[in-house]
């Protein structure tokens, strides 16, 4: 038979930043990663952000500025929902949440992102607006806030504000983390809805900050393994467990600093994530290749 070829392309540091290709042995590029830990030249310095300082933002920030970006999340990421419940993609996981728990709003805000992260990951060609990277983490941030806009009566204003919010929240926890880890991106997504929930429900500051906690002590060590059907079943969790950190906070319940890896303050708890997931899961990543490629 025809002789086995192989390719090799490493990318490291973030999602587009190929430093290796090799064709049947021979090296075509070969070049230096950024500096580890640090940011590539020309990439955003998110540094910046705390969750006091997103919350003032996307409280005040003149919408004009953001309409744009904001309306084509909404438009884009709602038409891959759509598509994602009508058609037969992927593992059909919000069509099956619909059928098997019925259609309360929290119920179609996982179903609703589930749907279209089944969509995105089975082929569908519609656009995603993303978030760090990442059409999942995209349609997390912003599908469940959708579906509970519509169901609160939500104005424009007020989708548009909880949008800014859950978004730089999903890329402050990043931020630590790093672009690519082991760790499911789609919890930190979940986690920004649940923070933007709680606002778009009446909540202030502090049901942002405690949904934020709580969500992230609930899912915290879920494994990023690729893209492929299951992130829907992940990313309905994921926003289960935003949903649920802000009704616990609102009806006075909370995860306190010393419950595992949670630590008094919403600030220190995203470090502890973060540490989770750009250091402790480092072996993770390796192991989960090794079994991916059978080795």
């Amino acid at each position: 038979g025809a002789p086995v070829r192989r390719a090799l392309v490493r990318i490291a540091d973030f999602h587009t930043n190929i430093v290796r290709e090799e064709r049947d042995g021979e090296v075509l590029r070969d070049a230096a990663p950024a500096s580890e830990g640090g940011e590539a030249e020309g990439m955003t310095d998110r540094g910046v952000l705390s969750m006091a300082g997103i919350w003032d933002f996307a409280m005040t920030v003149d919408l004009d500025d953001v309409r744009g970006l904001l309306e084509r999340q909404v438009a884009c990421n709602a038409a891959v929902a759509d598509e994602g419940l009508a058609g037969d993609w992927g593992a059909n996981i919000g069509s099956v949440m619909l059928g098997a728990y019925g259609d309360d709003v929290k119920v179609r805000a996982c179903a609703c992102a589930a749907a279209a992260s089944d969509a995105r990951m089975s082929g569908c060609e519609l656009p995603v607006v993303i978030n760090s990277g990442s059409g999942n983490q995209g349609i997390t941030v912003s599908v469940p806030l959708i579906v509970y806009a519509r169901e609160l009566g939500s104005s424009d204003e007020q989708l548009y504000r909880a949008l800014v919010l859950s978004n730089l929240v999903a890329i402050h926890q990043k931020t630590g983390i790093g672009r690519l880890s082991a760790f499911c991106g789609a919890v930190c997504a979940g986690a920004a809805a649940g923070a933007g929930i709680a606002y778009l429900d009446g909540g202030g500051y502090k049901e942002a900050c405690h949904a934020v906690v709580n969500a992230l002590s609930i899912v915290a060590g879920m494994v990023c393994d690729g893209a492929k059907p299951s992130c829907a079943g992940k990313i309905a969790f994921s926003v289960n467990a935003g949903i649920l950190g802000y009704v616990m906070y609102r009806d006075g319940q909370q995860f306190y600093g010393g419950d595992g890896i949670v630590k008094k303050g919403v600030e220190n708890t995203i470090d502890s994530i973060a540490r989770l997931g750009r250091d402790g899961m480092r072996a993770t990543n390796d192991e989960i290749i090794r079994i991916m490629l059978g080795s």
